[in-house]
């Protein structure tokens, strides 16, 4: 039997998702919890690895298990074993053809910015911070330089492992609300620290420093060298993978409206 899960999760106090010596990733949190439920090891594939200090509001998983339990026994039993930052959303049976990395058809995250002369205080660790002021419409006109499919090498990280640059951005929304900044991108898939370097280069626009047109330069340099550097993840949550309805999965999970926006 297959299962799917839908798991949401600070990142803060981890080294990414996937699993690692040391313990400390979500992944290695979730396979402990779920080996304790099911009194037998578990083995689990994500639909999208997060970096460290990346949270994630619908991270996909399945696993298969000769286990037999009702649904709601695998989100009640797994969250009994799971730290406070860790929650599994929902648990549904899925067919063996389901793979939850390979039968997404779009992955979506959000950025999370403060913008204020102070640093981040309560919500440190889950928002970034800029201390200048953007402007929107100059992010919003570079933004449409990515649109599309592109090969973006000029916004991946050197230990990417993704067999081809070239992606498609379906979608950057941004708007303002109050001092906070939400940024929302969807796209087929995205390379490794894609997002974050995509934002380095935003913020550079917005604060004045680069024009629109520069992202367009950046972009096709297919260059890290001429890049913004790497923005912090603290902001940068996975909203999930998007599938075709016919598998039956949620689209969100309860906790999306926190985020400001």
């Amino acid at each position: 039997m297959r299962i799917a899960l839908g798991i949401s999760y600070l990142g803060s106090a981890y080294q990414g998702w996937q699993s690692q010596p040391s313990g400390r990733t979500v992944q290695d949190q979730l396979e402990k919890a779920l080996a304790q439920f099911a009194d037998r090891p578990v083995s689990t594939l994500c639909a999208g690895r997060t970096d460290a200090g990346v949270h994630g509001l619908m991270q996909v998983v399945h696993f298969d298990t000769e286990v037999e339990r009702v649904m709601n026994s695998w989100v009640r039993g797994s969250n009994r074993y799971l730290p406070d930052d860790i929650a599994v959303q929902w648990a549904h049976v899925v067919p063996a053809a389901f793979h939850c990395r390979a039968s997404a058809i779009a992955r979506r995250y959000a950025y999370v910015l403060l913008e204020s002369p102070v640093r981040p205080s309560l919500d440190s660790g889950r928002v970034g911070w800029v201390f200048r002021p953007l402007d929107q419409a100059a992010m919003e006109e570079a933004a449409q330089h990515l649109l599309g499919q592109h090969d973006f090498s000029s916004f991946r990280a050197a230990q990417c492992q993704a067999l081809s640059p070239v992606k498609d951005l379906r979608r950057i929304d941004i708007s303002r609300h109050g001092a906070y900044w939400r940024f929302e991108f969807e796209a087929s898939a995205f390379l490794h620290h894609m997002i974050r370097n995509i934002m380095g280069c935003l913020l550079a626009v917005g604060q004045g420093l680069r024009t629109p047109d520069w992202m367009a330069e950046v972009r096709d340099a297919r260059s890290r060298e001429i890049a913004a550097p790497t923005f912090s993840p603290d902001g940068l949550y996975f909203l999930g993978p998007r599938y075709e309805p016919h598998w039956g999965l949620p689209d969100s999970v309860a906790g999306f409206d926190w985020l400001p926006g």
